[in-house]
């Protein structure tokens, strides 16, 4: 695996994710939600040149539906890929941290496609640390520094992105408090 490169932020990149979102929600007739996350969902941060964007659904009955209809029209399934880690001191029932993902097709614009379960603690993790990060400036000023020393350290994507993930859970710990007190809601 190469070592991870991180490029400035892009101010195309809500655009390329609707451009994405509308394949998608082309492709499948509607799921219930198609949210951008992730760095690139971040006016201003630094992230690896890749959209992410996560398709709500209600059931993995109907992840696997999606997956198989993505996956005809080109979109290539990561299936060693079946949960997200749980953070230290969460309770890891395997539904609440269940998910699939896909990558674009061959030769188009690099997007990684969550597929998790509407209200699920993955999906709600995914929502809550961009939405924090776009309100809070200086903790994505922070999470960018923390980003650039890792990947400055990790020889490797799979490194680099384990390495991140108590970052990113630290993160969310502090969104925690935010939400409530501005009653966000994904």
């Amino acid at each position: 695996m190469a070592r991870p490169e991180l490029v400035p932020a892009d101010p195309g990149w809500p655009e390329q994710f609707r451009v994405i979102r509308d394949d998608v929600g082309r492709l499948l007739a509607g799921p219930p939600r198609i949210d951008h996350i992730g760095s690139t969902s971040v006016p201003g941060l630094l992230a690896k040149d890749v959209i992410d964007l996560q398709i709500g659904v209600e059931g993995l009955d109907q992840a696997d539906e999606v997956v198989e209809r993505l996956a005809a029209a080109g979109y290539r399934p990561l299936t060693d890929v079946v949960a997200d880690h749980v953070p230290a001191g969460v309770e890891p029932a395997p539904a609440a941290w269940a998910k699939r993902l896909l990558c674009e097709p061959v030769g188009r614009r690099r997007a990684h496609v969550h597929v998790r379960v509407v209200d699920a603690a993955n999906w709600r993790y995914a929502l809550l640390f961009a939405a924090y990060l776009r309100a809070q400036p200086r903790a994505a000023g922070a999470y960018a520094v923390a980003k650039l020393r890792l990947a400055a350290l990790c020889s490797d994507s799979d490194v680099y992105s384990d390495a991140k993930d108590p970052v990113c859970d630290l993160i969310v710990q502090a969104a925690e408090p935010w939400a409530l007190a501005t009653d966000w809601q994904p």
